[in-house]
């Protein structure tokens, strides 16, 4: 059966898009339907990949909620802010880097011509998609959007709002955007995160159906949500707990992603560090994934975080290197591509060599770790990275890049320190018990227990967020 395409938009950025599309992917896929999530344009530095290349890592997930397999014609255009500029991912693959104020500006037809066909290549092949908005349908600032009632009104969707109560103005946000769209715009809308009764919310919702004949098709409460977030939600807050993990906020740190998990573990503290004092006591310090390895390396010695790593690093805490942090731990980086500085010594704590060619690298990749105290560990992830690294000590052994079967070497390692271009590294339980079991028992310790599964954690939100919407209403009305 074929489904009229339901586009999910919100009336601010952080209304909840991502987390009700999830649900929605989940609750219909349970209902026997074969449903796709599609998101024309993201604005993120959390990216993921897919069958095709780079895609926003909110689509990722939303295509586990799917039990699909990711693929970039889930999400066409994907940009990632770098310094005022833009870097615009089409179809998974760099197109390229352009001033932001001129990409917002722009009529991007071209772009758009891209989306209507990966549209009409999903529409085609599933029963129903989900279409997630960005940011609000009603910024009329901007004049060619992309990823909201332009689409929707050549695609012929059904559309409804999402309303973030907890922060309010709701009803004046969805009259707003009603009278800025037209009455005819939306079906109805969605609550979210409300705390209370839902009695208070009467009056509102009759005038709304009154005025505008806007359908209330459910009152989400306020949830922990424990799924990995875009970048705009994101809490650079931390938390506190027996093992302290240190994680440096560079100033193009993307794929924060990788380090969702901790603040899910009980006992498991951390932090995003912004000075080198607040390294201090770390038991474990994560140079993170960046768009500017180069940038970033200048500003670790500039802000003197290399002083105090290898301070703390004589001194026993573990040094974990992902993507960029990796190429900035080894002896040296060769850049003829991003800053063009030539050779340029890197930290030193591990033996690799890193040179930049230009070319971007990216896929699905699972083989097993070398390093001794996780030795043929199965290993699973994503790679999306500039340049080539090369260790004598390598950290793992990459056997499938997407479906292909391969031989190649990944990381390196030293006593307390290993790098890897393994994104989601710590998503491999069986690793994860491991590294911080080892700390745990150095600092005398009990056992840490680990009980995280992304699927388990879709299945949770979807089932909760379904006792509170009228899912066959969003789907037949």
């Amino acid at each position: 059966m074929k489904y009229r395409p339901i586009f999910i938009m919100g009336t601010s950025s952080g209304a909840g898009k991502t987390t009700v599309v999830t649900a929605l992917c989940r609750i219909f896929s349970d209902m026997g339907i074969d449903v796709v999530p599609f998101k024309a344009q993201n604005m993120s530095l959390n990216a993921g990949v897919g069958i095709g290349g780079e895609m926003a890592y909110a689509q990722v997930v939303q295509a586990k909620a799917c039990r699909k397999t990711p693929n970039v014609k889930m999400n066409p255009v994907l940009l990632k802010p770098e310094d005022g500029k833009t870097q615009v991912i089409v179809n998974g693959k760099f197109f390229k880097t352009i001033d932001a104020k001129n990409y917002m500006s722009s009529n991007k037809e071209d772009l758009f011509n891209v989306i209507l066909k990966d549209f009409k290549y999903i529409h085609d092949r599933s029963e129903l998609v989900i279409i997630e908005g960005a940011g609000s349908p009603a910024e009329i600032n901007i004049k060619y959007d992309l990823a909201n009632m332009q689409l929707a009104r050549k695609i012929g969707s059904k559309n409804i709002l999402v309303s973030d109560i907890d922060r309010g103005g709701s009803f004046a946000s969805i009259v707003g955007t009603v009278e800025l769209l037209g009455k005819n715009s939306f079906s109805g809308y969605i609550m979210n995160k409300f705390r209370g009764s839902e009695d208070l919310l009467e009056n509102g919702y009759y005038f709304l159906f009154k005025n505008y004949n806007l359908k209330p098709y459910g009152t989400i409460p306020f949830i922990d949500n424990n799924l990995p977030q875009e970048d705009s939600l994101w809490s650079w807050n931390g938390k506190n707990g027996k093992i302290r993990i240190s994680i440096i906020k560079l100033p193009h740190i993307s794929n924060a992603t990788d380090f969702h998990i901790f603040s899910r573990i009980k006992d498991v503290g951390f932090n995003f560090a912004s000075n080198p004092d607040e390294l201090n006591n770390a038991d474990a310090i994560i140079i993170p994934g960046t768009k500017l390895t180069v940038q970033d390396l200048f500003f670790i010695r500039k802000e003197g975080f290399e002083d105090k790593i290898n301070e703390l690093y004589k001194e026993g805490a573990k040094i974990i290197g992902i993507c960029g942090g990796y190429q900035m731990l080894g002896k040296y980086i060769i850049d003829n591509f991003e800053t063009k500085s030539g050779k340029i010594n890197g930290l030193g704590i591990l033996d690799s060599r890193t040179k930049f060619d230009g070319r971007k690298i990216v896929s699905l990749i699972s083989g097993k770790i070398l390093a001794k105290e996780f030795l043929n560990y199965h290993i699973s992830g994503y790679q999306i990275h500039f340049g080539k690294s090369i260790s004598r000590r390598p950290f793992s052994l990459i056997t499938k890049e997407y479906d292909k079967d391969v031989i190649k070497y990944d990381g390196s390692i030293s006593e307390r320190a290993l790098g890897t271009y393994f994104h989601d590294v710590f998503y491999n339980i069986n690793f994860l018990k491991k590294f911080l079991n080892d700390i745990a028992k150095e600092k005398g310790l009990e056992k840490i227990y680990v009980n995280y599964n992304i699927d388990k954690e879709i299945e949770m939100l979807a089932n909760l967020i379904k006792k509170h919407i009228d899912a066959d209403s969003i789907l037949n009305d």
